[in-house]
């Protein structure tokens, strides 16, 4: 089995997080997990955005302080996912946008790393004191679905998210150690 390490966003990672960026555009696809990656047209943006997120005396007014992670496959060091942990919850996040968002890159879809990424970043979960965190999925991604149930998840029902679409919440105890 593979290798990974979560990392955090650096300049190091700047091609690669750009890289990513357009590999998402390129396909069409959302980049759930990334914070404001769609939006920044440099990496050096992307880094300031996240750091803004990560200190609570800098988060942009309506949003929650939550730390960006990178998931690098450690034989050739791509990166092949993002995960982001939001460190509470608002009103929209409790609604329909959970306590963790996450991606894979296209091209490593179907491969299984989504499930060992969501559970690499539990223990950090565990370190800002969250025992239960929501983690969410449109209700047609079937393969986020099984990502969460493989971690735990508990369904709790559907949401309708502001862009009108279905998704389903799901609650994951938080390991101790």
């Amino acid at each position: 089995m593979e290798q990974f390490l979560l990392v955090h966003p650096s300049p190091t990672w700047g091609k690669a997080i750009m890289d990513y960026r357009q590999e998402f555009l390129d396909a069409g696809s959302s980049m759930d997990g990334s914070g404001s990656l769609r939006r920044c047209e440099t990496a050096e943006e992307f880094l300031e955005r996240t750091a803004l997120f990560a200190d609570p005396d800098t988060v942009p007014e309506g949003y929650v302080e939550a730390t960006q992670f990178l998931w690098v496959r450690k034989s050739d060091g791509v990166l092949v996912g993002m995960i982001q942990v939001r460190h509470r919850l608002n009103e929209k996040l409790e609604r329909w946008g959970g306590h963790i968002g996450y991606s894979i890159r296209p091209s490593e879809r179907g491969k299984g790393y989504a499930v060992p990424m969501l559970a690499a970043v539990l223990p950090y979960c565990r370190h800002l004191g969250l025992e239960k965190v929501l983690v969410t999925c449109d209700a047609t991604n079937e393969p986020s679905r099984r990502t969460i149930l493989a971690n735990g998840g508990v369904f709790d029902g559907t949401a309708v998210s502001d862009e009108d679409e279905t998704v389903e919440r799901y609650w994951i105890t938080v390991p101790k150690k």
